[in-house]
C-alpha cells in the first residue's frame, strides 16, 4: 500500500519542477529516512497538502518512522480525499477505530 502511496505522489511530480519539501519528503521516505519526511511532511500535511497527507497516513499505515496507528493513518487518507487507501484501510479497523479517526478528520483544521 504504501509503495502505491509513493507512486502516485512520484509520478504525480514528474517533470522540470525544482524540488521543494514535497518532492524532498518523498524521497526520504523512498531512501528510508522517515525521521527526514517525517519533518518535511507533517508541516505540509498539517497546512491541508493533500500529496503530503497521503504519505503522512502510509507513515503510519506501515509504522514508518512514527508508531503504527490505524486511526491517523485513516484521518490523514480521508483528509487528503482519498477514499481508495481510507476504505482498504477501513476493512482492518473496528467500527470504534473508524469512528475516532473520523472524529478527528472532522475537527481537523489546517495550521
Amino acid at each position: 500500500m504504501r509503495t502505491f502511496g509513493i507512486l502516485f505522489v512520484v509520478l504525480g511530480l514528474a517533470g522540470p519542477a525544482v524540488a521543494g519539501p514535497l518532492e524532498e519528503g518523498v524521497e526520504a521516505v523512498v531512501r528510508g529516512d522517515y525521521a527526514t519526511a517525517l519533518q518535511l511532511l507533517r508541516p505540509l500535511a498539517e497546512k491541508g497538502d493533500p500529496d503530503a497527507q497521503i504519505n503522512l497516513g502510509n507513515m503510519y499505515f506501515d509504522g514508518n518512522g512514527v508508531p503504527q496507528d490505524y486511526v491517523q493513518a485513516h484521518k490523514w487518507f480521508d483528509l487528503a480525499g482519498s477514499r481508495l487507501y481510507r476504505d482498504t484501510l477501513a476493512a482492518k479497523m473496528t467500527p470504534a477505530q473508524i469512528a475516532e479517526a473520523q472524529k478527528l478528520a472532522r475537527e481537523w483544521k489546517p495550521k
